[in-house]
């Protein structure tokens, strides 16, 4: 949402969120004030072959131009960031959906993450060592290269010292920032994945609490970075733990195969009638032979209560349901329950519905897994 697509590189979507285009001029007006120039032009004399022109940095519109040149830089160092990650990715045939630039810098969505300790392990230090070189370039530019514009001058020295700091920052074992997938990568050399998500999740909730009250007392990004990892790692956390626990189960596997069915003009009264009688919440809404969707509890209640004898479940039914195949992967299928605000999957096999996957079919298996029981995979659930 908010998202916008700018490029295609590699065949990769490359997209711009809102937040960035608000972003970007507070940045260059916090880079371009004086206070700023002064302390990066001090770093950068350093190493420099000459000496930063700071009066000239600060005259007329000067500042702007050095603001937003170094706030571009830094953003299009952050895509050579995400971009590093990816054609390691894509080594390994992941293929990447998108690479999408933000407040908070920049995020590439793998199709998959790999199992693989040592794959996950050269994806994450991708990114960091893209950085490093970006670095080592704007370091040696400006250290051996005579550069008579100031701007010029300020502007790689400054890049070459923030993508320095940025592989510093970025290494901290602060799941799910690359320093935490490294971790990650790392500890399931030796343990399951999903085990090696949670502890490396769980120290990324401690970073999270330390930076928010570094935050508190210091710089108000420290706290949207807190809270974009806590919130990141406990869903990454559960992510790995539900594709754990559905690791090598098809959609047929997780299915409720007697959800009853309700003829499509049977009013809505008289299903309420029905689902109190059969105690159930789910059912598949037919025409004659043929499934034409589902309904549910949710869809009973917001019919109008003066209507409800005339109402028909055709009317409040939802039609435009996801289909999956019986045998694809379980967790594959799941991505699509309750997107779009819909609670059924149809799950196929030759055409015709024989199940559907339900937030309740799959709360049954999870609660099943998660106690350590197996499905019976050896059934037929048709």
């Amino acid at each position: 949402m908010w998202n916008y697509r700018v490029a295609t590189i590699w065949g990769i979507p490359i997209r711009i969120n809102v937040s960035l285009l608000v972003f970007i001029p507070l940045l260059a007006y916090l880079i371009g004030s004086g206070t700023q120039i002064d302390i990066y032009a001090g770093i950068i004399d350093s190493f420099a072959s000459q000496p930063v022109d700071v009066p000239a940095l600060r005259t007329g519109n000067t500042p702007w131009i050095v603001g937003f040149a170094a706030a571009i830089g830094l953003f299009v160092s952050v895509l050579l960031h995400e971009l590093g990650h990816a054609w390691v990715a894509m080594r390994y045939d992941i293929e990447i959906e998108s690479i999408t630039l933000w407040i908070l810098g920049g995020m590439a969505a793998l199709s998959r993450v790999p199992k693989e300790w040592n794959r996950e392990l050269w994806i994450a230090i991708a990114g960091p060592f893209v950085s490093l070189l970006v670095a080592a370039g704007g370091y040696v530019l400006v250290a051996v290269v005579s550069i008579p514009n100031p701007v010029v001058l300020f502007v790689l020295g400054w890049l070459a010292v923030v993508n320095l700091t940025l592989v510093v920052f970025n290494l901290i074992p602060a799941f799910p920032m690359d320093g935490g997938r490294v971790l990650r990568a790392l500890l399931a050399r030796s343990q399951p994945h999903a085990k090696a998500t949670q502890t490396a999740a769980r120290i990324g909730v401690w970073f999270a609490v330390l930076f928010a009250i570094v935050g508190v007392f210091s710089n108000f990004m420290l706290i949207l970075l807190a809270l974009f990892i806590y919130m990141a790692a406990k869903g990454e956390s559960r992510v790995t733990m539900l594709a754990d626990l559905l690791d090598g189960f098809t959609a047929a596997d997780i299915a409720d195969t007697g959800l009853p069915r309700v003829a499509a003009d049977t009013t809505v009264e008289a299903f309420g009638d029905r689902m109190l009688a059969d105690r159930r919440t789910s059912y598949l809404v037919t025409e004659g032979e043929r499934v034409v969707g589902a309904v549910g509890i949710d869809d009973v209640r917001n019919a109008r209560q003066g209507d409800r004898g005339t109402t028909t479940v055709a009317d409040v039914a939802s039609r435009e349901l996801p289909r999956v195949e019986a045998d694809a992967p379980a967790f594959d299928t799941i991505t699509t329950l309750g997107r779009d605000g819909g609670s059924f999957v149809l799950v196929e096999r030759g055409g015709e519905v024989v199940g559907v996957i339900t937030e309740e079919s799959l709360g049954h298996v999870l609660a099943l897994r998660q106690n350590g029981l197996q499905l019976k995979r050896d059934v037929q659930p048709f």
